[in-house]
């Protein structure tokens, strides 16, 4: 096992100071790497994202060996991005509220799709949409209206007021999603809303991870969100919602595969705002515990 620390480093996977985040398939690294600081605590260094290309002048380089050897009052700090001005620390701190301004009661309107949507997530997503006043939801899963409780989520949905089509489409596959769509569309259902809640979370710990399951799990969770964001209508969208996980924000052990997987849909969010998109990503933790 070697004695020197590992540090990964990436390009554009964060944006800091106004900058538009470029590459958040790259932001796949950072959510791997808050997993393996947990897991391999001794040999893990941290995370470092370099500058634009050709901005990694002789300054830049210099503080990227600082940000790496701990110098220059870097010390500790294990997620950086290095920039021509300066080096920039992460941190989670408190979002503004806005001053004392209510929040804006938020209504659905058009077509609403829940990816996901006859699992237990998707279901409690529904329910809640229907109570916030949605008139048509569209609920995708791999076996569609063969899912169990599907036709009774139907139900209780119309029973709300609220119209609900359950499609059998795996979002992993881009046809399926262009014919979902498409599908909307010809009946002059177009998609306005999208609450992207499928994934697959296949737990395991670093040293045992599989390219072909770290596929799996980024396979729902972000070709989904992709083929969406491809065969949309931006400019027809009222908001676009990704439930993301908190193993994403601060790492969770044996979730390495999920963490990277959701830290590209919080990049992917982070991007699709700074270009006009309604999009949000939600880091969901666990509730506490029944007494």
């Amino acid at each position: 096992m070697p004695a020197a620390p590992l540090w990964c480093v990436t390009h554009g996977a964060v944006a800091v100071d106004g900058e538009r985040l470029a590459t958040p398939a790259q932001a796949q690294t950072w959510g791997l790497g808050r997993v393996a600081a947990l897991e391999f605590p001794r040999t893990w260094g941290g995370l470092v994202d370099l500058p634009p290309a050709g901005e990694l002048d002789a300054r830049a380089a210099a503080r990227l060996c600082a940000a790496l050897a701990g110098a220059g009052g870097l010390a500790g700090e294990d997620q950086v991005a290095v920039r021509a001005t300066a080096v920039f620390g992460r941190r989670l701190v408190h979002a503004s509220t806005g001053g004392t301004t209510p929040a804006r009661a938020w209504r659905p309107s058009g077509t609403v799709l829940v990816t996901g949507g006859t699992g237990a997530l998707g279901g409690h997503v529904a329910r809640w949409l229907a109570g916030a006043g949605a008139r048509r939801l569209v609920l995708t899963s791999r076996r569609g209206a063969a899912a169990p409780g599907a036709a009774e989520l139907v139900a209780e949905l119309a029973a709300l007021g609220t119209e609900a089509t359950v499609v059998a489409c795996d979002v992993a596959d881009r046809d399926a999603v262009a014919a979902l769509v498409a599908g909307c569309a010809g009946r002059d259902e177009p998609i306005t809303t999208v609450m992207h809640t499928a994934g697959i979370a296949d737990l395991a710990a670093l040293p045992e991870l599989t390219v072909d399951g770290m596929a799996t799990v980024a396979a729902g969770k972000v070709a989904g969100a992709l083929h969406l964001d491809a065969l949309l209508d931006r400019d027809a969208l009222d908001a676009v919602v990704y439930f993301s996980s908190i193993a994403a924000v601060w790492g969770v052990g044996d979730h390495g595969a999920y963490a990277a997987a959701n830290a590209h849909l919080d990049a992917l969010a982070e991007q699709q705002r700074a270009d006009g998109v309604p999009a949000h990503s939600i880091a969901w933790g666990r509730g506490p515990a029944a007494a």
